[in-house]
């Protein structure tokens, strides 16, 4: 075996987390994969993996092994795929980290016609509401609904997120529909997820605060979202989120005038590289065309959203 095959099991060994299980994925047996890493550290005159009995650990020469030896890989890979773009298609084990309702909603139901249109590549798709370390943790991308901060990752960006206040016809029905941002402080009930408090709006006097105050106390956006469709009160929600809800009348939206004065996005976040490996390409691309500038999402929703409230600061 190569030098370039020791690392390719290196690497394995560390996202699968132990030797048996990296084998199995390689059809070779424990005692290969362990004979393979010895010969690595013993030519490179350094251990790169702390061993027990239950599981394995990067050494600090290890881990800057480690995130060499993927940079390396994906240019390899790029390399044979740029030879046979003509005919060859993504193949390989694709990892992705994405918001739990953003994945469950907006990229489980789309995973069939991805994966009928790249028959050589599989998918491991993860999700979660923490940032994950992609490096660290292994994923080729991840797909993050932020307002995204300088770092040496790349962002690419795949649509536009719009929030807006909402609540149910049966709580505006026994409450009224707030008048003015003053009304919805002193009258109203206002849901949020704790990382979500308080809502920093944009409207016609500009930026504004406003503080979260409910019977309800959650770290779950998705609570918020089905206590706003029951009519507990009101709340300010993406419009991938409670796009159909909008739509059907489950949900109404409140002071049109106010946004939510942060502009976030939904990326496509990966490793800085120079050569992007084919599979990472295929399915950002096809996320791409699949959202894009006006999303599927907001359909029937294009007048409200066009209109910009009556600020100098605009909002997404």
């Amino acid at each position: 075996m190569s030098n370039l095959t020791d690392m390719e099991i290196f690497a394995r060994v560390v996202t699968a987390g132990s030797m048996s299980a990296a084998g199995r994925e390689m059809s070779l047996s424990p005692a290969v994969v362990s004979k393979r890493i010895r010969r690595l550290e013993d030519r490179l005159g350094t251990r790169l993996l702390q061993r027990t009995t239950r599981q394995i650990a990067l050494t600090e020469a290890g881990q800057g092994f480690y995130d060499r030896v993927l940079a390396i890989l994906a240019s390899v890979e790029e390399a044979e795929t740029f030879v046979t773009r003509g005919s060859a298609q993504a193949r390989g084990t694709l990892k992705v980290s994405a918001p739990t309702s953003f994945g469950r909603l907006h990229v489980a139901p789309h995973l069939g016609r991805f994966l009928e249109a790249n028959p050589d590549l599989s998918l491991n798709l993860d999700l979660s509401d923490d940032f994950v370390d992609i490096v660290g943790d292994g994923y080729d991308l991840a797909i993050r609904i932020a307002e995204l901060s300088d770092s040496s990752l790349v962002a690419r960006r795949l649509a536009p997120v719009h929030r807006v206040l909402c609540a149910a016809p049966a709580y505006l029905a026994r409450q009224g529909e707030p008048t003015s941002l003053q009304d919805l402080i002193d009258n109203h009930v206002r849901i949020a997820a704790a990382a979500q408090d308080p809502w920093r709006l944009v409207g016609p006097h500009g930026p504004e605060i406003v503080r979260v105050s409910a019977p309800l106390r959650t770290n779950s956006s998705e609570v918020v979202r089905e206590a706003v469709i029951a009519g507990v009160g009101i709340a300010l929600r993406s419009t991938w989120d409670i796009g159909p809800e909008l739509r059907e009348g489950k949900l109404r939206i409140v002071l049109p005038a106010f946004r939510a004065s942060k502009e976030v996005g939904l990326h496509a976040v990966y490793p800085s590289r120079r050569f992007l490996p084919a599979k990472v390409r295929v399915f950002i691309d096809f996320l791409a065309q699949l959202y894009g500038p006006a999303p599927y999402w907001d359909a029937g929703l294009e007048q409200w959203l066009s209109e910009t409230p009556h600020s100098a600061t605009a909002a997404e």
